[in-house]
């Protein structure tokens, strides 16, 4: 934090993170600032027709406000589809599931969020996420590390183990996705089996005798 007291950043700077092999950019916002009272994320879209936020619902009465702050995009909210152009606010409520496509080249829509009258943590999705795109990238260690940190902050959830084995699989070493699987699917055997069922990212490992899943 800088001595005044607060920090800027235009959105251009904010790093950049290709997800599902470049399906859309992610540009952290609350990771880049350490905020702690809230979620914040923006996406950006170079071109008009790809994805600029994935297609989801928030379950739990997690809340999320969209702001288009370049570009337009075309949301899908339920059974309807909105056009919103820069300077555009979506609101959308817990269990509506919801996407955007850019319309326009060089879309960038800001997404904030958070569940009323809990106070906020951050979500470890944030690490999990941004380790695989690291490593993706080719930089294993780092994201071996974000992934790390996400299951020591929760070592009781089965999903970090999981999407370690998924990086060790795809980037890594087999045998340690052995072993991150197995402790997965000690912490939660059907979800593990459900989620691995079509997961490409564990073709190279499930084929082996020892594979858990």
């Amino acid at each position: 934090m800088s001595e005044s007291g607060y920090e800027v950043a235009r959105i251009d700077e904010l790093e950049m993170l290709p997800v599902n092999g470049g399906e859309f950019v992610w540009r952290p916002v609350r990771r880049r600032f350490g905020i702690s009272a809230f979620g914040s994320n923006a996406y950006s879209a170079d071109q008009a027709g790809q994805r600029v936020i994935e297609e989801h619902f928030e379950r739990d009465g997690h809340e999320e406000m969209y702001v288009v702050l370049r570009g337009r995009a075309t949301f899908t909210l339920g059974d309807d589809e909105l056009d919103a152009e820069a300077g555009t606010i979506v609101f959308v409520r817990p269990g509506t599931r919801r996407g955007a496509i850019a319309t326009e080249d060089g879309t960038f829509v800001l997404a904030v969020g958070a569940k009323p009258g809990v106070v906020f943590e951050p979500s470890p999705w944030e690490q999990v996420f941004a380790g695989y795109t690291y490593a993706e990238l080719g930089d294993l260690e780092r994201g071996r590390a974000e992934t790390l940190s996400a299951i020591e902050r929760n070592p009781d959830a089965w999903q970090g183990y999981y999407n370690l084995a998924c990086l060790e699989a795809r980037f890594g070493d087999p045998e340690a996705a052995i072993a991150q699987l197995k402790r997965s699917v000690e912490m939660d055997a059907e979800a593990t089996r459900a989620a691995a069922a079509n997961d490409s990212d564990f073709d190279s490992i499930r084929e082996r005798p020892d594979y858990p899943a």
